[in-house]
């Protein structure tokens, strides 16, 4: 899911769906079947990758997902449903259903991903980088959970220097 989140760098503009192979090609690494015939795979990995990246943004503030994100959200994984497998040990998988292929395999490959995030606790630490210049996705490793940044090094340290001249400023 974090390569999906990631494909757009948001400081140069590049995204990587739009790149040589475009969205065929990003799928393609990431093993997923071809999709049938005239399917608009670039809009709707478009429209996942931004609805996911405002739930992880809403994970770094600790606030509600965004109405227009849920409601994105739940169409694409309606589009992308989800079977039980059983596996031979007695475990069970959630799976893509037959017949999926491209951007509504991914979209059904993450919506399991996020089901097994969910049930074992790591769902909210999926993250956003809080600066608006950057937005990174990232899993908060952190102890507390409570990470706000990608990297303490640059996005942290530009943030923390952001505040320290403002209070400066004022106080002058």
């Amino acid at each position: 899911m974090q390569d999906l989140l990631n494909t757009l760098d948001i400081e140069t503009g590049e995204d990587a769906l739009t790149a040589d192979g475009g969205p065929g090609g990003f799928l393609r690494a990431h093993g997923v079947p071809e999709p049938g015939p005239g399917r608009g795979e670039l809009g709707e990995l478009q429209e996942l990758r931004e609805a996911l990246r405002e739930v992880c943004l809403a994970h770094t503030a600790g606030t509600a997902v965004p109405e227009p994100a849920a409601r994105t959200l739940d169409r694409l994984f309606a589009a992308a449903p989800l079977v039980l497998a059983v596996r031979p040990d007695g475990g069970a998988a959630l799976r893509p259903a037959a017949g999926l292929g491209g951007a509504a395999y991914l979209t059904a490959r993450i919506a399991a991903g996020i089901a097994t995030a969910v049930a074992d606790g790591t769902w909210k630490r999926l993250k956003a980088c809080e600066a608006h210049d950057c937005r990174w996705v990232f899993y908060d490793r952190s102890p507390a959970g409570r990470s706000r940044w990608c990297s303490m090094a640059v996005c942290g340290s530009r943030a923390k220097m952001r505040t320290y001249r403002a209070r400066r400023a004022e106080s002058e």
